[in-house]
C-alpha cells in the first residue's frame, strides 16, 4: 500500500564488489581486458564466416549467431561491471535496470535454445548423414535462428512485466548488474508469483535445452562407439568437441546460478558465479572454437595469408 511517508525509487544503486583501492583497479583491468578480448574473439568469428564462403553451411551460421549475441551478452552486464570498479555505488534507473534485467536473461535464454539447436545440427550430420541436406539446410538453419532469438525475449517478457509492476522500497542493489534475485530485495510488493513464474520459465528453457542437448549427444556417442575404424570415431567426435567443451561450461554455471530455490540464494557466490558466465564465457567460447575448429583456422589463416599478400604487393607499389 502506498503511503504519505512513501517515496518513489526513481534509480537504484549497484554496489559491485567491495575492496581496496588496488584490488578494485586490478579487477578494472582484468574484466577490461577479457571484454575487448571477446569482443575482438567473437567479432573476428562473425568476419570470417561472414567472409569464407566455405563457412556459410549451418554449424558455421550458428556460430555466428552466437558470437553475435555473446557480443550483446557481455555488452549488456561488464560496462556497469566496470563502473563498479572504479566507483563505489554506481547508479541506474529503475526503468534502466528492468531493461538490462530483460536484455541479459533474454539473451541468456537464447543462447540456450541456440545451444540447444547446434547439438541437433550435430546430431543430425553424425547420426542421420544421408538426409542431413533434407533436415538441416540453411534454409532450416535461419529459421531455428530466427526461432532462437524469438523465444529467448520471449520467454522473459512475461516476468519482466511483472516486475516492472513491483513497488521498490529500497536502492542498493548488492551486485555490479541486475540480477533477478537482487532486484526482488529491493521490493516492499509481495514477490512470489513473479518469482516463481520466473524461476519456473528459466528452468523450463534451461533444464529443456539441457534435456535435447543430453538427449542428442547420447545418440552421437552411440552412433561413433559403432563405427569401426579408430580413426573415423576420433575424426567424426572432433567435429563436436568444440561444442560440447561450450556447453558443458555454459549449463553448468547458468544450472549451479538459476535452478535452484529463490531462498538458496548467496550474494557473494552469486556475484562471483555471474562473473564466469557474464565475462568469462563470452571469452572461452570464440578461444575453444577457434582452437579446436579445423575450418575456422583454415579459414583465418587463408584470410591472414591474402592480407599479407596485399600489403606486401602495396608495399612494393610504393
Amino acid at each position: 500500500m502506498d503511503g504519505p511517508n512513501r517515496t518513489t525509487v526513481t534509480e537504484f544503486t549497484l554496489l559491485g564488489f567491495s575492496g581496496s583501492l588496488p584490488l578494485q583497479l586490478t579487477l578494472f583491468v582484468t574484466f577490461l581486458t577479457v571484454y575487448l578480448l571477446s569482443l575482438m574473439g567473437n567479432t573476428l568469428i562473425i568476419f570470417i564466416v561472414l567472409r569464407d564462403s566455405a563457412l556459410h553451411t549451418p554449424m558455421y551460421i550458428f556460430l555466428g549467431n552466437l558470437s553475435f549475441l555473446e557480443i550483446w551478452y557481455t555488452t549488456a552486464t561488464v560496462p556497469k561491471l566496470l563502473a563498479t570498479c572504479l566507483s563505489k555505488g554506481v547508479t541506474i534507473s529503475v526503468t534502466g535496470c528492468i531493461a538490462q534485467l530483460y536484455f541479459f536473461f533474454s539473451m541468456g535464454a537464447t543462447e540456450c535454445l541456440l545451444l540447444a539447436v547446434m547439438t541437433y545440427d550435430r546430431y543430425v550430420a553424425i547420426c542421420s548423414p544421408l538426409h542431413y541436406t533434407l533436415l538441416m539446410n540453411v534454409q532450416i538453419c535461419l529459421k531455428f535462428s530466427t526461432g532462437s532469438w524469438i523465444g529467448g525475449f520471449f520467454a522473459s517478457l512475461p516476468a519482466t512485466i511483472l516486475i516492472s509492476h513491483l513497488n521498490f522500497c529500497h536502492i542498493q542493489i548488492n551486485h555490479f548488474f541486475c540480477d533477478s534475485d537482487p532486484v526482488f530485495k529491493l521490493s516492499c510488493s509481495d514477490t512470489f508469483f513473479v518469482e516463481t513464474l520466473g524461476y519456473t520459465c528459466t528452468s523450463v528453457v534451461i533444464l529443456s535445452s539441457f534435456l535435447l542437448t543430453v538427449s542428442s549427444y547420447g545418440n552421437i556417442v552411440v552412433t561413433v562407439v559403432r563405427l569401426s575404424s579408430r580413426e573415423a570415431r576420433k575424426k567424426t567426435f572432433s567435429t563436436c568437441a568444440s561444442h560440447l567443451s561450450v556447453v558443458t561450461i555454459y549449463y553448468g554455471t547458468i544450472t549451479f546460478a538459476y535452478v535452484r530455490p529463490p531462498a538458496k540464494y548467496n550474494f557473494t557466490i552469486g556475484k562471483v558465479v555471474s562473473v564466469f558466465y557474464c565475462v568469462v564465457t563470452p571469452l572461452v567460447n570464440p578461444l575453444i572454437y577457434t582452437l579446436r575448429n579445423q575450418d575456422v583456422k583454415k579459414a583465418f589463416r587463408k584470410f591472414l595469408v591474402q592480407k599479407t599478400f596485399f600489403f606486401t604487393r602495396l608495399v612494393e607499389k610504393f
